[in-house]
């Protein structure tokens, strides 16, 4: 590596660029594995003052690029201007490059007099520790371009449905980390190369396995795609428009099982229309014996509070509220500055209240389904709920805010996660795209283009049975894990450095 300041800077910046051909559309997973094996390559030779440095300018590369989405979502559709739009990504950008930034201070300083496989080792486990945090818990979790998802078309992938997400999110890191280690140690490449040439291969084999068991019934269904632009779905003059679309739509595709709409498909609340609209529809999808799933806000016990809802109609049962709210938009968090920001800037946001996190399973036809509405998709313990009763999920999302850009397809590569960790058939209904039928692998097996108008129609299995992931809870036991090996690590740093005072 080289030794200049300025090189080692840009280099860093870059490896960040690189970090984001892992992920949707793009998908060339080892892109990711190399750019972070040259992160750690830096940091392994870095002070910790260089490693926060180089750490935020990695973070600079990778989220300028993979969540330039920002932007498009402030500017076209927050009314914002240029300035203010290019003020707030650049600020977006920045907040979540702090991350690797940490994740760079706080392994080289924690190992400051010992530069040695234990650095390497420090710098693996904080890594994946720091972004446990960031996907999570930092503002109700932001878990984009998290190294798992690169690794979907990988062998790693096939760890998935049994320690899940952030399970392979060590794998990779421990992969970066071996990589940097056969770089460094001659003597010792054959050991490095069989350890982490079993755990692919290991991946390899598990992706082969069939964790959850189909159900002898299939379930034929379609996804409507509205394909409504956001700046016209809330305009009154185009309400009625709106919803015609949806009923011909759906009585057009009553020989299906179920029918789902994707979010806020109906762009009214729920109290609105219930008489003069749904009603009637539930009487039709009752009469032709199919469920209909429908994402409509609807009114909370407060004055102006709302909540993002799913609503089955017909041979079917249910009402989901969102539980997991999107930060700024559905809620405002770091109030009052949030609040006082957006005031200048004229927006009216953060008027939801979420779910109860109790709430039953719906069911269509004789089945209990697992719903997530827009970003509850990419967290597993949405996901994970009474999974034993659910035979399979439905997501419903609406992408339209982000237009023509990256974040339909990475939403999408998120998703495809959420059917592997439960070993269910995921049904994905979407406003603009990407509207798709996820397997129990992962693999789309149908999707809609972006920015047309489509029904989605296929078959599903109902599927039994819990992948180990959701057996033994989740993420819980692999967070543990790791959060051990980091603490046995510090112990052990500890130690050598009493023995060496």
């Amino acid at each position: 590596m080289p030794q200049n300041f300025l090189t080692r800077s840009v280099l860093a910046c870059l490896a960040g660029c690189v970090f984001t051909f892992g992920f949707a559309p793009w998908a060339h997973g080892l892109l990711t594995l190399l750019a972070l094996a040259a992160l750690f390559c830096l940091w392994q030779t870095d002070s910790p003052k260089c490693a926060l440095i180089n750490g935020l300018l990695f973070g600079v590369g990778a989220f300028g690029i993979g969540v330039s989405w920002v932007f498009i979502s402030v500017y076209q559709f927050g009314k914002a201007n240029l300035a203010q739009a290019g003020s707030i990504t650049l600020l977006f950008v920045l907040f979540w490059a702090l991350f690797p930034a940490i994740s760079g201070y706080c392994s080289t300083w924690l190992t400051r007099r010992n530069k040695t496989e234990l650095r390497l080792a420090s710098i693996a486990l904080i890594w994946v520790v720091v972004e446990y945090v960031r996907g999570v818990w930092v503002l109700n979790g932001f878990p984009w371009l998290q190294t798992a998802y690169s690794q979907l078309q990988m062998p790693l992938a096939g760890y998935v449905p049994v320690i899940g997400s952030y399970g392979v999110n060590f794998l990779t890191a421990f992969t970066a980390a071996g990589l940097v280690y056969w770089l460094q140690n001659i003597a010792k490449r054959s050991f490095v190369i069989t350890v982490v040439a079993g755990i692919w291969l290991a991946g390899a084999l598990l992706k082969e396995n069939d964790w959850s068991t189909a159900q002898n019934d299939s379930i034929k269904v379609a996804l409507i795609q509205g394909n409504i632009s956001q700046d016209q779905k809330w305009l009154p003059e185009n309400r009625v428009k709106t919803l015609q679309f949806y009923k011909a739509q759906t009585q057009a595709h009553w020989d299906s099982d179920i029918v789902v709409w994707p979010e806020t498909a109906v762009p009214a609340l729920f109290e609105e229309v219930k008489e003069s609209y749904l009603w009637p529809l539930a009487e039709e999808a009752e009469q032709n014996q199919t469920s209909l799933v429908v994402s409509v806000p609807m009114q909370s016990e407060l004055p102006g509070k709302f909540y993002n809802a799913l609503v089955v109609f017909g041979q079917g049962r249910g009402v989901y509220r969102k539980i997991h709210l999107l930060p700024f938009g559905e809620y405002m968090p770091l109030q009052p500055v949030s609040g006082f920001v957006l005031s200048q800037l004229g927006l009216n946001l953060g008027n939801f209240l979420p779910g109860r996190h109790d709430q039953p399973l719906p069911s269509a036809g004789k089945y209990f389904f697992t719903p997530s509405i827009c970003y509850e998709d990419v967290f597993s313990d949405i996901n994970n709920r009474y999974l034993n009763d659910s035979a399979f999920l439905v997501n419903v999302t609406n992408d339209a805010w982000f237009g023509d850009s990256l974040e339909p397809y990475q939403h999408l590569q998120m998703a495809r996660m959420r059917a592997m960790e439960t070993g269910r058939f995921l049904l994905r209904a979407t406003n603009t795209g990407l509207t798709a039928i996820v397997s129990p692998k992962g693999e789309v097996v149908a999707q809609a283009p972006l920015f047309q108008p489509w029904v989605l129609t296929g078959t599903i299995n109902p599927m039994s049975g819990m992948t180990p992931f959701v057996k033994y809870g989740g993420d819980k036991p692999m967070v543990y894990v790791i959060f051990a090996l980091l603490l046995l690590l510090i112990i052990r740093l500890y130690f050598r450095g009493q023995r060496v005072s």
